[in-house]
């Protein structure tokens, strides 16, 4: 759902009866694939299933039958393909009806009925998720970024986080919003902050222009009432050693509030400070309903790769239960400072 909660309510197959389930159909997407595999989470719009093959395909089958109804292949005119996709992302306004696929650095629109692709959606049919994350001094660098979790929707646009390097080089992860018709950028966050944007002093003063990572890779979530996104991010690159990224490094490993509509900072609390060991935050943030001292609170919960479930108050960012910034060993690696705190909840 829209708070990136696995779970169902549904109790129409219970535990008294799933041992009378039988194969209704099976649908075989035809790839070969040694290394790659179905990762995608389907979706089903009233009676028609929309997934993703090993090879990127996207398909859609009826969901009573399994019987195939089209299948798009981004690859078809160069011959590529594979590589992970865990979703796809539906939008609808009127008797207009889109699905939006990632396959690689691309970013594209298809008609849901039929399959076709939307040429006027972007440049040539699509948006190269490559551009306009760094360009200076005119040099536009060429990482391969994509994206392997589905964007969310809101109103008429689709905001994606992304998959970069976790390399010396690799691209920095900003949060982007597009116009679901044109494919043009209507806002950009930059979660390594440019000059003059908060967090900016957390960096080395030119950090901004060769840092990478701090990705929102696992997926994002939104409270559509409020109009608030809300973004998990990772590590900066490199993710095992910071001497070139001396500081707190924001906004890598937090969970950050950004207002859907203009992209703009709302609250972010960063979980892990100057990351040296890759904890990525691994799932989007889970919107959640808390009961505490006899209050329902709108909550954000966030799980870390250590174990910790962080949660915050959904519009200001104050966390619901106490955390407490402990000291912790520190580097000994000559050019290294790592931070001599990290916070425990």
């Amino acid at each position: 759902d829209d708070g990136s909660n696995a779970y169902s309510a549904l109790d129409q197959i219970n535990t008294k009866n799933v041992q009378q389930l039988t194969v209704a159909w099976t649908y075989q997407t035809g790839d070969k694939a040694d290394y790659f595999s179905v990762e995608c989470n389907p979706i089903v719009i009233s009676d028609t299933l929309y997934g993703i093959s090993p090879k990127l395909k996207t398909f859609a089958i009826n969901a009573k039958t399994g019987k195939e109804l089209w299948v798009f292949d981004p690859f078809a005119k160069d011959g590529k393909g594979g590589g992970f996709n865990r979703g796809i992302t539906y939008w609808k306004s009127g008797n207009e009806k889109r699905i939006f696929v990632f396959a690689e650095s691309r970013l594209m629109a298809i008609d849901a009925v039929t399959g076709k692709q939307f040429m006027n959606f972007g440049e040539n049919g699509h948006v190269d998720l490559n551009k306009g994350l760094r360009d200076y001094e005119g040099t536009e660098w060429h990482e391969s970024v994509g994206n392997t979790s589905p964007g969310v929707i809101y109103q008429d646009l689709i905001i994606t986080g992304s998959a970069v390097g976790e390399e010396y080089g690799s691209y920095p992860g900003h949060i982007r919003a597009y116009d679901v018709r044109t494919g043009k950028m209507k806002w950009i966050f930059h979660t390594v902050p440019q000059p003059g944007e908060l967090g900016y002093d957390t960096w080395p003063k030119d950090a901004y222009k060769t840092a990478g990572g701090c990705n929102a890779w696992s997926g994002l979530s939104i409270d559509r009432n409020r109009g608030i996104l809300f973004a998990a991010t990772g590590a900066a690159s490199f993710d095992f050693h910071g001497g070139e990224r001396i500081g707190k490094n924001l906004f890598s490993n937090c969970v950050i509030a950004i207002d859907a509509k203009t992209g703009k900072h709302i609250w972010h609390y960063q979980v892990s400070h100057h990351d040296l060991w890759d904890y990525d935050l691994p799932s989007p943030p889970n919107l959640v309903t808390v009961k505490k001292d006899n209050k329902t609170i709108d909550a954000v919960a966030q799980i870390t790769k250590q174990g910790f479930i962080f949660v915050f108050d959904r519009v200001t960012g104050t966390p619901l239960f106490p955390v407490e910034e402990r000291p912790v060993a520190v580097s000994k690696i000559p050019g290294e400072q790592s931070w001599p705190t990290q916070p425990f909840p």
